[in-house]
């Protein structure tokens, strides 16, 4: 008898931690709601896509300095959108919807027919 209630008073326990530790390793919003981990992780990719693009040689330098702006300009605006402590569900709308723009604009430029000449 004893036993029976220590094992579920340590199982109740260890389910209790360990929802605890699940829910920390989940991306925390502040009050604000400011940490959008999709956005953060599309920026990321993209990073990551642009680079691997000029690497492959499918990117022209051009072409990768107009995407690198391009970056640049949806990060700004995330930043002016947050300024106020507030980034509202037509704001992150918005920004999803440039991500997306850049997302398209990167995968047709490594797509069209021209690729960074070759050093000599």
């Amino acid at each position: 008898m004893k036993t029976t209630k220590l094992l579920v008073t340590a199982s109740a326990l260890s389910l209790a931690i360990l929802s605890n530790a699940s829910w920390a390793e989940q991306p925390h919003h502040n009050q604000a709601g400011m940490r959008d981990h999709n956005i953060n992780q599309s920026q990321h990719n993209q990073q990551h896509r642009i680079a691997d693009g000029v690497k492959s040689g499918e990117l022209t330098r051009g072409e990768a300095k107009n995407l690198q702006g391009q970056e640049r300009a949806i990060r700004k605006e995330e930043r002016q959108y947050k300024s106020d402590g507030n980034l509202s569900k037509a704001e992150r709308k918005d920004l999803h919807q440039d991500m997306n723009a850049l997302s398209k604009d990167i995968y047709h430029e490594k797509h069209d027919a021209q690729e960074r000449p070759k050093a000599r």
